[in-house]
């Protein structure tokens, strides 16, 4: 006999992972208030890391802030042993102290941190209304919380004429049907727009400061402003333009100002000879071998001057002697010349 064939059982697919109908709770919470205000959905003890179970992916931890003034290593240690078990993770803060500021902003940074939710309760009440609505909304889909998009072009023309505030669905309506487009109703005048039912002053003030509002950034163009109004600093070899503040004789010699007749022609230009660059032009004088040369020579006129100097000194004594000498001799002839003269004259005379 032929063995049978044996057949494979046909793969099936496994349903959508599903949390439980009911809250579970840790029975570390046995007489907590919170449960006796969860009141429409069902909730039973079992043994969870958390404090509470909302759903397959969503969990939630309890915390007063009195405890955690007391005990504040507590909320970590509980944080620390959830693991990656959840996507959703709750902190549920009792706020039941006056000073809570500090308090929660230790646990603010702690969140960011560990990535859980932070969310606040000042009574028992809101705490256990907390928890229905993330049981309720365990499956829900996110179209109750996302903006309806507009298919049509009248509802997209709606929407973009209802950015700026204080304008609504009826202005917008009104707008196209007195104008006929879009882009009349923008390059409008406000005196015309304000001709319109409905449309006062501020919507009038509003819609012309959306649409006359320049597309860059105010910022960026401040920036650029400012970088116009800085003046660079010319490098060596640069010649800069006269400012307000220089002499006026220069602005002279350069020809500003003056009065030029209808009949004159004006100047031809200043032609500068660009066939040799400047990198290769050879100065007529070095400024270093300028001051070189100027130092050696004071240093050796300063050596020559204290050499001479004894000499020159021994000299002016020698002629100051030769001179009170000389004087002291024609003092002394003086009177001998007087008398020779008086005797000639008396020898003319006798003749």
């Amino acid at each position: 006999a032929s063995p049978q064939k044996v057949v494979q059982p046909t793969p099936q697919a496994l349903p959508s992972r599903s949390g439980p109908n009911s809250i579970l709770v840790s029975p570390r919470q046995k007489g907590n208030p919170i449960l006796t205000f969860i009141k429409s959905h069902a909730w039973e003890y079992s043994d969870i890391p958390s404090d509470y179970v909302m759903g397959a992916t969503t969990c939630a931890l309890f915390l007063s802030l009195k405890y955690h003034r007391l005990h504040p290593e507590y909320i970590y240690n509980r944080i620390r042993a959830l693991g990656g078990k959840y996507l959703l993770r709750v902190v549920l803060v009792m706020v039941d102290i006056d000073n809570h500021e500090e308090s929660l902003r230790e646990l603010s940074k702690t969140s960011l941190i560990n990535n859980v939710t932070l969310i606040l309760c000042w009574s028992a009440q809101e705490a256990g209304r907390y928890l229905e609505q993330f049981k309720t909304y365990e499956n829900a889909p996110a179209t109750q919380i996302k903006a309806v998009q507009s298919t049509s072009f009248p509802d997209r023309l709606v929407d973009f004429i209802t950015v700026p505030r204080s304008i609504n669905k009826t202005d917008a309506v009104g707008l196209v049907s007195n104008f006929g487009s879009l882009r009349t109703a923008v390059g409008a005048r406000p005196e015309e727009i304000s001709l319109i039912a409905g449309w006062g002053d501020k919507k009038v003030k509003n819609w012309c400061a959306a649409v006359n509002e320049p597309f860059r950034k105010r910022q960026a163009a401040r920036k650029s402003l400012a970088g116009k109004q800085d003046r660079p600093i010319p490098a060596a070899g640069q010649r800069s333009r006269p400012s307000a503040t220089e002499s006026p004789a220069r602005a002279a010699r350069m020809g500003v100002g003056q009065a030029i007749g209808v009949d004159d022609s004006l100047p031809p230009p200043l032609t500068r000879n660009t066939s040799r660059r400047d990198a290769d032009r050879r100065p007529s004088a070095r400024p270093a071998e300028t001051l070189d040369v100027e130092d050696a020579e004071a240093d050796a006129e300063g050596a020559m001057r204290e050499a001479l100097l004894p000499e020159a000194s021994s000299k002016s004594a020698r002629g100051t002697s030769a001179s009170n000498e000389a004087s002291k001799s024609k003092k002394a002839v003086e009177p001998d010349l007087s008398e020779g003269v008086m005797a000639a004259l008396a020898k003319l005379r006798d003749q």
